[in-house]
Order: structure tokens, then C-alpha cells, then sequence
């Protein structure tokens, strides 16, 4: 990889325009960014990117690739692309949020062409990607990821490598599966709390200062569930059900019984039951308080991811 490799950004959406625009304005050299939305696109070339017209000219333009896409079906398919048009020795690096199966795949279709592939799934928020002070959980060889390092570190504060391909997306699912998992459990015992006396600002306030605090509790009880702010342009329930149904998946492939991530599922599945699935996710707290069973509620849907 040379020293300062053409970089290509592919996929401009809520995480990714913010990824590219550190990308575009600390790396040393061109980067080629496509998206299917002609705004997203002029907006990063407003910004020093070089417009692309399609996923085949990035990949013909680019030793280094980012994909920042919805999630494993979407990367599999531009990946499949760029495997078909670009040269031996370039690498991928993905950034989206997909099974650990699906990131293996990818790798190993890859490889067949002399490529290389990172997996490099990002947490934080959508103000963290513009700032470039993302979370990013990388799986890739000890070499390879040496190489990487420094252009990750362009979207992140915090680039941790966590083993070969793949172990970035197990790590990430997992911490999802956690905050999603502590969401539910605020959002019960606010409730319960709020119904027996204490407000849910002062919940927050004492429980912070004790073994009960958590981010999930400072961070999305504070800003979300307790002023009832749950925009829908955030983080929402669909996209909870399909990282925890990666979970799942890979649980049970471990031999682990995912108890608690189906039990969390239900309360997600509930919220797109009720028709609230669409707003920021901590809007589960909406099912709880009407006194709705979550699981009865989810059993009129799909129960499972």
C-alpha cells in the first residue's frame, strides 16, 4: 500500500457523509466518493472529494475502499463489484454493521482476487462521525491493520483492533446488544419509578451516582426518555431488530442460547407494531407506559429478527 493511497468513500449516508468529510480533509491525497443520492454526492465534492459516477469507477480509481453501507446484503453486492473491476492488492475496508458470517464471505470472495478486506464497523453518534471522534472496532490481519490504522483514524479517536477479519462486527454487535438490552431495562424501572413517586430526572440523577449508572443512562435516558425526545431521523427500530438479529445468529453459532437478545427483540418488534417504529429507539418507553405487554404486543408481528 503506498504511503498515501488513493482512497474511495462509497456510501454518503447519516455516518457515512460525515466519515468521508474527514476523509476528504485530512487525507494527503485524491478520494473518490459515490452514492446513489446526487445531494449526498455534490455535498461531499462541494467539500474536495472527487465525484464518481458509479461503485465500478471508485473501484477502478481506488487502492483503498470504504464502504459505509445499510448493511451485509448491500455491502456483498458493491463488494461483488468492486472485486469484478478493481486491481489486485486493493483493500476494502467496511464500515457498516453486518453479520460476522457475512464479513468472512466477503473477505475470503475477496482474497479469490488478490484483495484485502477489514472489517471496521463504527459506534457513536452521527455528531461523533462529523467530528471524526467515532468508536471503530476493526478485524483484520496484524499487518494489515498496521497499514490501515492511520487512515481510520481520520473518522475515530478510538481505532481498537480486535482480531482477524470479522472480530471488529462481534465486537460491534455486541456492544449493541448491550445498549440495546440497558435501554429496555431504563426504560421498565423509569416507569415503574415514575409511578411510584419519583421523577425520571431525579431516577437519572440518583442512580448515576450509584452501581445502577451506565452511558445508556446518561446518555439516551437523558437526552431521549426523559424529555420524551425521540426523533425519527435517529437511530430506529428496524435498525435495532437487524444488528440484534446478527447477534442472535451469531450466538447460536457459538453454542449460546441468546436469551436476553430475544427477550430485547420483542420490545423493538412492539414499538414497529404500535407504529413508532420509525422514531429513535429509546421510544419503547411509549409501550411501557401504556401498560402493553411488549411480548404480547411483538407476537402480533414477528418476534424474531
Amino acid at each position: 500500500m503506498a504511503d498515501t493511497p488513493i482512497i474511495g468513500f462509497i456510501g454518503l449516508g447519516v455516518m457515512g457523509s460525515g466519515m468521508c468529510a474527514n476523509v476528504v480533509r485530512k487525507h494527503g491525497g485524491p478520494v473518490h466518493a459515490f452514492d446513489m443520492s446526487a445531494e449526498a454526492l455534490d455535498i461531499q465534492a462541494q467539500g474536495g472529494a472527487i465525484a464518481a459516477a458509479s461503485v465500478t469507477d471508485v473501484a477502478k480509481a481506488a487502492a483503498v475502499i470504504f464502504l459505509s453501507l445499510p448493511g451485509g446484503k448491500q455491502v456483498a453486492s458493491v463488494c461483488a463489484e468492486i472485486a469484478a473491476h478493481a486491481a489486485p492488492g486493493t483493500t476494502v475496508v467496511d464500515l457498516s454493521t453486518t453479520s460476522v458470517a457475512e464479513a468472512r464471505q466477503v473477505a475470503a470472495m475477496l482474497a479469490e482476487k488478490g484483495m484485502h478486506f477489514a472489517d471496521a464497523p463504527v459506534a457513536r453518534t452521527r455528531q461523533a462521525a462529523i467530528d471524526g471522534t467515532l468508536s471503530i472496532m476493526v478485524g483484520a490481519p496484524d499487518a494489515l491493520f498496521d497499514r490501515l490504522k492511520p487512515l481510520i483514524g481520520y473518522m475515530g479517536s478510538d481505532v481498537t483492533h480486535c482480531g482477524d477479519v470479522g472480530c471488529g462486527q462481534v465486537v460491534k454487535l455486541i456492544n449493541n446488544t448491550l445498549l440495546f438490552e440497558q435501554v429496555a431495562a431504563i426504560a421498565e424501572m423509569m416507569v415503574v419509578a415514575e409511578r411510584a413517586g419519583v421523577t425520571r430526572t431525579k431516577l437519572i440523577e440518583a442512580v448515576s451516582l450509584g452501581s445502577g449508572d451506565s452511558f445508556a443512562l446518561r446518555n439516551h435516558a437523558t437526552k431521549a426518555m426523559a424529555p420524551n425526545i425521540f426523533p425519527e431521523k435517529a437511530f430506529p427500530s428496524p435498525y435495532v431488530l437487524k444488528d440484534i438479529g446478527y447477534t442472535i445468529e451469531l450466538a447460536e453459532s457459538m453454542g449460546v442460547a441468546p436469551n436476553l437478545p430475544r427477550l430485547t427483540a420483542t420490545y423493538y418488534q412492539a414499538a414497529i407494531n404500535a407504529g413508532i417504529g420509525q422514531e429513535y429507539f429509546p421510544a419503547i418507553i411509549k409501550l411501557i407506559g401504556t401498560g402493553e405487554d411488549h411480548e404480547a404486543a411483538s407476537a402480533r408481528g414477528n418476534d424474531r429478527p
